[in-house]
């Protein structure tokens, strides 16, 4: 609501862990905007549900599911990854695989540019940063005040924006051509 009404305007996609409270703020204040859900996190949940004798067969197949180069072979992929999930016994990371595969894989729709998908599928650079943000706080262990804490974290995103953000760029908007359309 913060950044709207600081003027954040043509959002498209917002990447995020599946939070319950994101999804549902993205679907209310973001109308036009669609939902992609990190594909890192969505494999973590589903390994979580995999016996370890199946593990490293089910984060290869949950690869292969990723690394397809349409949705819709995505889709077929992930279904035959989670039958053959069902024939090892474990439906729990079937179900899983079956009920979020979607929202996992709407950076591949043709809206976005495949030059973008290998970004815009997780939310890593923000878990990069909070885990520079943890790291630092942790060196100090314990702050006087609040106050103090902000200022060191502002410090620490102040830099990084300021330096590695500044020098490269993340994405190639000019990708995105004459099919950016007037989103919220």
């Amino acid at each position: 609501t913060g950044m709207l009404a600081r003027g954040l305007k043509g959002v498209r996609l917002v990447t995020g862990d599946r939070c319950a409270g994101l999804v549902a703020a993205v679907n209310e204040l973001l109308p036009e905007a669609r939902y992609q859900r990190c594909m890192v996190h969505f494999e973590r949940n589903i390994l979580a549900k995999v016996n370890p004798r199946n593990r490293e067969w089910a984060a290869d197949a949950l690869k292969a599911v990723f690394a397809m180069e349409s949705r819709d072979k995505a889709l077929e992929k992930a279904e035959s990854v989670a039958k053959e999930l069902e024939t090892r016994k474990l439906r729990e990371a079937a179900k899983c695989l079956r009920e979020g595969i979607s929202e996992t894989t709407t950076y591949l729709l043709d809206d976005y540019p495949r030059e973008h998908r290998r970004r815009i599928r997780t939310n890593n650079m923000i878990e990069r940063l909070n885990r520079e943000i943890r790291r630092r706080t942790r060196v100090v262990g314990s702050f006087p005040d609040g106050r103090s804490a902000l200022m060191l974290v502002c410090a620490r995103v102040r830099y990084v924006t300021s330096n590695e953000w500044s020098t490269r760029r993340y994405l190639d908007m000019s990708r995105l051509g004459e099919s950016v359309p007037v989103a919220n």
